[in-house]
């Protein structure tokens, strides 16, 4: 697999990063291991994580594997910390909190460090300096290699990372930002991939399927019952992207899929995979079939003209102050 630069930084990860969001829930350690196995075999490094995922438990599953089925040298390994399982404070990014959540994560994935260390979420409670400073402790003392952020909006990247940027050689710069990015969720175009691009952060899109939808899998009435939207817990986090919108840009990629005699899922994850400032969009798969299927996207290019038709089938609505003001 192809690989590419973390953002500004030296760190090469694959262009194809794998999720495990549902590891110790809904996917089981058999399960993870064939991901997890089929991921690295196809050349794959980039394995996203976090503390909150499974209660910790996707990060003590991927740390038994790592015990063995996959070489630790081998992975990239991100993680995250700030979020917290409180109703009156969803995030925590004080300092105290983020080093106690990384050197418990480091324990349960059983090693020294990780490749990259994500701050979950932005803490409007805590001063931005204190919350960056714990990435810059974590850096200093080898428990992560590189920094990154994720869910932070335009202002609060470009805030975040030129404050890391401003005192080199003592502060770690941002390397990454993880945010939802596909063809039926491009608001990070307005003003979080401007902030990434002009001061050198990677993208790392999660939920580059649309959730699932983008595959064709719920066109019409379609429900099938494997997956998330027949799923208790998982049916609403689908729901906001079946509307008529939705609809139209699912049957745009399914006309492309059967002309260019590939599927709708790899039309759908190459268009994203290639836009200007993406690293490596982040797949979760359910079992190692699914996973196989999105990582054939790999010999797969779309043509521009297919592009430009998405884009345009696609495109949000940009106005005011996103678009200067003369061709309004």
């Amino acid at each position: 697999m192809e690989q590419r630069h973390l953002g500004r930084t030296g760190l090469r990860v694959s262009r194809i990063g794998l999720g495990t969001l549902t590891w110790g829930r809904d996917t089981d350690e058999h399960d993870a291991a064939d991901l997890l196995r089929t991921f690295w075999e196809a050349g794959g490094n980039l394995v996203d994580t976090a503390d909150v995922y499974g209660d910790g438990e996707a990060e003590y599953l991927l740390g038994q594997l790592m015990d063995g089925l996959v070489p630790r040298r081998d992975l990239v390994i991100s993680t995250k910390a700030g979020s917290v399982a409180d109703p009156d404070r969803r995030v925590d990014g004080s300092r105290g909190h983020l080093l106690s959540a990384l050197d418990a994560s480091l324990a349960r994935l059983g090693t020294d460090h990780v490749d990259v260390w994500h701050l979950h979420s932005y803490d409007p409670a805590t001063p931005l300096e204190e919350t960056l400073q714990a990435l810059d402790i974590a850096v200093a003392s080898g428990r992560a290699r590189y920094a990154g952020v994720a869910g932070f909006c335009g202002w609060q990247l470009a805030r975040a990372a030129t404050w890391q940027l401003a005192a080199p050689g003592s502060r770690a710069r941002l390397a990454s930002t993880q945010m939802e990015y596909s063809l039926l969720q491009r608001g990070v175009e307005r003003e979080v991939l401007p902030a990434a691009l002009d001061t050198g952060v990677g993208l790392l899109p999660s939920s580059p399927l649309g959730r699932g939808v983008l595959t064709g899998k719920y066109r019409g009435d379609a429900v099938p019952p494997d997956s998330r939207r027949a799923s208790g817990h998982m049916a609403a986090f689908v729901e906001p992207y079946l509307d008529d919108t939705a609809s139209r840009i699912v049957d745009a990629v399914t006309t492309a899929a059967d002309g260019l005699a590939v599927t709708a899922l790899q039309v759908a994850l190459a268009w994203v995979r290639d836009r200007p400032g993406v690293t490596a969009p982040v797949v979760g798969a359910r079992n190692a079939q699914q996973l196989t299927a999105a990582l054939s996207v790999e010999a797969l290019t779309l043509p521009d003209e297919i592009c430009r038709a998405l884009d345009d089938v696609s495109a949000p609505v940009h106005r005011y102050p996103d678009h200067d003001w003369s061709t309004l």
